[in-house]
């Protein structure tokens, strides 16, 4: 292993050492907001804008994840799926078209919205927040609490994702989004905001199970499609909670 990727591994491990340390009571509010909304029967949606959209969808439609969990697919908006790449980035500062999908979704008052975006900058998070916030939703945001005193927001209200949330997961990653330098290279390199993010977000999971467990409440779970058994678990789970489900139609 050579010293630059030493240096990775260490950031990766040090956000997350610190996640741990200082983001618990967050995590665990998060979490029961999470249990409480699958207790109840209330609808459950991530989001995130490009490479955002990453740990929106880590959550969603996986092995050992909530069955419950439903990805709010904004045109254009999954990953880097569009081309040119860049009209992803150029669609995050449009009006509308975040609230518009949401709208056309089942969502309605009571329901539960994460809602990542590492700056927490652009129109669409911000007007995506307010907007599900107004509709009666619960909105947790993933963001970095260290963007907002680096760089300016780009929705007309002036605020930040962090100001439109009723709880916020602190990523803590720094702006620019790179944890490593080299001389040759001519700009900081090695994120680790998905690792951090991605981890938020399993942490939240992982603990919402637990609460739902301690209550006697089975948590609708997946198993994994490559285990003996898996894929027909996985389809009575569905069905058993097909109207909270929106990405089996």
């Amino acid at each position: 292993m050579t010293e630059l990727v030493g240096r990775y591994l260490d950031a990766a491990v040090a956000h997350l050492e610190r996640i741990r340390a200082e983001e618990g009571e967050n995590i665990d509010a998060a979490a029961e907001l999470l249990a409480e909304a699958v207790e109840h029967g209330r609808r459950i949606f991530t989001f995130g804008a490009g490479h955002s959209s990453l740990a929106a969808q880590d959550v969603v439609y996986r092995a050992g994840g909530l069955v419950v969990m439903n990805l709010l697919n904004v045109p254009g908006m999954t990953g880097v799926n569009v081309m040119p790449a860049h009209l992803g980035s150029a669609l995050e500062r449009v009006s509308g078209l975040a609230t518009t999908t949401l709208d056309l979704t089942p969502a309605r008052s009571g329901d539960l919205l994460f809602l990542i975006s590492l700056s927490g900058r652009q129109v669409m998070p911000v007007e995506l927040a307010r907007h599900a916030r107004d509709r009666g939703m619960k909105v947790i945001g993933v963001t970095s609490l260290a963007y907002p005193a680096a760089v300016s927001s780009n929705h007309p209200s002036g605020t930040y994702l962090k100001d439109n949330c009723d709880l916020v997961l602190d990523s803590k990653i720094a702006p620019g989004d790179g944890e490593l330098d080299h001389p040759g290279a001519g700009a900081p390199f090695g994120s680790v905001s998905t690792i951090v993010t991605s981890a938020l977000m399993q942490s939240v999971t992982a603990s919402a199970t637990a609460k739902l467990a301690d209550r006697g409440i089975t948590p609708p779970l997946f198993r994994s499609g490559n285990v003996d058994g898996g894929t027909e678990w996985n389809n009575k789970v569905i069905a058993d909670n097909a109207e909270r489900i929106f990405y089996a139609w």
